[in-house]
């Protein structure tokens, strides 16, 4: 079992017995979510760490996408509490890159591939995300490289 993964069990248990409802809901959620991943597909498989990291970004992201709906909607307090369970399940993920770490980045990796010109974005987006991994959301990492190769 992955690190992460028995991370995630052993705090579930310990807000099951603080009784923190928030958080034991959170990280059930991911939990099932995990379990989903590892059962998708032909086979079985145990996730590795950085794919559970993949999954806890794409719940992330969920998170804060419905926390934007309901608030859109004037439904606060599930707003607040969306974007509650997106932080909750914020912390088990690394720390994102600055502004100022992704444009470095960016700017090395066109400058190592010798990528320029708005035909280049797709293999631009592929080699960056690489460099990145996932220390970087990609809306993000996608406006940098289209505003780098656009101009």
């Amino acid at each position: 079992m992955s690190t992460l993964k028995q991370t995630l069990r052993t705090d579930l248990t310990t807000s099951m017995k603080a009784r923190d409802e928030v958080r034991t809901a959170s990280l059930r959620m991911a939990l099932a979510a995990v379990g989903e991943a590892e059962v998708a597909g032909k086979v079985a498989k145990e996730l590795s760490d950085d794919e559970v990291r993949a999954v806890l970004t794409r719940e992330v992201r969920k998170r804060r996408e419905a926390a934007t709906a309901f608030a859109d909607a004037g439904r606060a307090e599930q707003a607040t509490r969306e974007t509650v369970e997106g932080e909750i399940l914020d912390a088990y993920l690394p720390a994102q890159l600055s502004d100022d770490e992704l444009s470095t980045i960016v700017d090395r990796v066109l400058t190592e591939q010798n990528l320029s010109g708005p035909r280049a974005i797709g293999p631009a987006m592929k080699a960056v995300r690489e460099a990145v991994g996932g220390l970087a959301d990609g809306g993000r990492v996608a406006a940098l490289v289209k505003t780098r190769l656009a101009g």
